[in-house]
């Protein structure tokens, strides 16, 4: 794999994003309407309330945010693309350009959060780094499913289908280990074993994707 190739190929969505801005400011729009929202419906919530709404907008905001990843590829550029480049290191560029995005708006969310709905957690630094570890996992998900959908004429349902048995277990996870930043603990396993549980869950779901996309890459 060349890391030049697939650096080029971030510049790529990068430079794409930019020009197609509309995108990027539709997707902040979706995240502050619908914060805002909860905001006007809940005002304060319960801490348990707070976490599981973040958890669920996150999960949305992902399938806006990286569902267009290979949406906006025609096939003419796929063309080119499968002459210039490895399934590989097209796939890792879009493995880590989506991971870069979800990392901007999973900030730009919890800041959010916190300026409309208050701060219900003990250790905010933490729970960024929680936060984080979340929208890494569930770009990297939903970014093989988005490879898999654009072979599929019903792209949304079958990312719906494929995703919830899935992404389940990555939330539920997540949703455990946020609670320590509540003030609750374990009561069978500590917190560095469920952070060691996702990162493998992670690196198998990119692992998966390298595999499963030159598949795809030849249809």
């Amino acid at each position: 794999m060349r890391t030049k190739s697939v650096w080029l190929l971030i510049q790529k969505d990068i430079l794409l994003e930019l020009r197609q801005r509309h995108a990027f400011y539709g997707v902040l729009l979706y995240v502050l309407s619908t914060i805002f929202v909860l905001y006007l419906t809940i005002e304060q919530p319960e801490a348990d309330i707070w976490m599981a709404l973040f958890w669920v907008t996150q999960l949305f905001i992902c399938i806006n945010a990286v569902a267009k990843s290979f949406l906006q590829e025609s096939q003419g550029r796929m063309l080119y693309f499968h002459t210039v480049v490895s399934p590989a290191e097209f796939m890792t560029a879009k493995l880590t350009y989506n991971l870069l995005l979800m990392t901007v708006m999973n900030t730009a969310s919890l800041l959010l959060f916190l300026a409309f709905m208050g701060d219900p957690t003990t250790e905010a630094l933490r729970f960024f780094g929680i936060s984080w570890l979340g929208s890494a996992g569930l770009s990297l998900v939903f970014t093989m499913l988005a490879a898999i959908a654009t072979k599929a004429l019903q792209q949304a349902s079958l990312m719906a289908i494929l995703g919830f048995p899935l992404i389940l277990p990555q939330l539920l996870l997540l949703m455990r280990l946020s609670k320590t930043v509540l003030g609750e603990s374990f009561a069978t396993s500590s917190p560095l074993e469920v952070v060691m549980l996702l990162l493998a869950l992670d690196i198998s779901v990119a692992v998966l994707s390298l595999i499963l996309f030159p598949f795809l890459w030849k249809d």
